[in-house]
């Protein structure tokens, strides 16, 4: 399996990220050819230390690294990552990588 993050950075109007967010990004970044599972954080986000500079954070599953990459390329992919300049202006990270069990 492999995973992309989406490590959501807190943006200046929550309300209205959420609502984005989770009536328009989320079902066209569904669409995804390849993605097997979609997961996001619940509640406020915290690291060790207390506080983080995080709103959300998405977890999706794929295949592989392969997956991701193709599914990131189809029009489904793109249509994905072009909306990110609707409603993420505070700024995403994204991380990709192959996991296994340990």
């Amino acid at each position: 399996m492999a995973k992309l993050v989406a490590l959501y950075k807190k943006p200046a109007d929550v309300a209205a990220f959420d609502a984005y967010y989770f009536s328009t990004h989320v079902p066209t970044a569904k669409k995804v050819p390849g993605l097997r599972r979609y997961d996001v954080s619940t509640g406020p986000v915290a690291s060790a230390q207390g506080e983080s500079p995080y709103h959300l954070i998405a977890l999706l599953e794929f295949d592989s690294l392969a997956a991701i990459q193709a599914g990131l390329g189809s029009p489904e992919g793109k249509a994905t990552a072009a909306d990110l300049a609707n409603f993420a202006q505070a700024g995403v990270d994204l991380l990709m990588f192959d996991t296994k069990p340990a």
